[in-house]
């Protein structure tokens, strides 16, 4: 089953209300959520974490900023905010340092990543090929695939050939919307995948609460076995 994590955010940025539906979903049995560094201040992110790891769930900080400059206060963010996993961002070596010793863990982009909201650029064979690159880097235990967010590939293959290159985790993020791709993300063997906008819109099926877009994100991830 592949594990689902809820990001708080809306095209691209953290919603402004992040804890209050971080409480909202808190008895949904979501164990993974996560945000962005666009939208969250230090002081925002440190709250979060601790409200979410209060409630026994796993934390990931997504880093969608464009410059190495921002990066490196993302960063920073996350060392002070103390998340599980920071996601993103495109200057691994300069991040995977910066985290050493930290305990946190991190799953950069592979492939280029351009615009905010972010889209992946490139060819399948030149983003599995770059997720391989990254995944040698001490301190690298995964990639952040936009898999979902590349306008020509073909996804399930893009998707099947990174997680043949990545010995840690493949997540997916950025444009989930259907159970079918749940199930092709699966099928690829990913470990897992992120869903944050569609949740806010109400595109998943169903009620059009954010707590009723949870539960069938859930859904999908629960029907959707290896």
């Amino acid at each position: 089953m592949p594990e689902f994590i809820f990001m708080l955010t809306n095209r691209d940025r953290t919603v402004d209300d992040a804890r209050t539906v971080l409480d909202q979903i808190a008895g949904t049995g979501l164990r993974h959520v996560g945000f962005k560094d666009v939208g969250a201040t230090p002081e925002l992110q440190r709250e979060l974490t601790a409200q979410a790891k209060a409630a026994g769930m796993t934390v990931y900080l997504e880093v969608v900023s464009l410059t190495a400059d921002d990066e490196r206060r993302s960063i920073d963010a996350a060392l002070g905010a103390g998340v599980d996993w920071v996601l993103g961002g495109q200057f691994a070596e300069t991040a995977s340092a910066h985290l050493a010793g930290s305990g946190i863990r991190f799953a950069p982009f592979p492939g280029k990543i351009v615009g905010h909201p972010s889209e992946l650029t490139g060819s399948v064979e030149e983003i599995a090929d770059h997720a391989g690159a990254l995944s040698a880097l001490d301190g690298v235990d995964g990639v952040d695939l936009l898999a979902y967010r590349h306008t020509s590939a073909d996804v399930p293959e893009l998707i099947r050939r990174t997680v043949q290159a990545v010995p840690g985790r493949v997540i997916v993020a950025g444009s989930v919307t259907t159970e079918a791709q749940v199930a092709a993300i699966d099928e690829a063997g990913a470990w897992g995948f992120t869903i944050g906008g569609a949740i806010f819109d109400g595109v998943l099926p169903g009620e059009k609460d954010v707590v009723s877009q949870v539960r069938t994100a859930l859904a999908f991830a629960e029907r959707a076995r290896r």
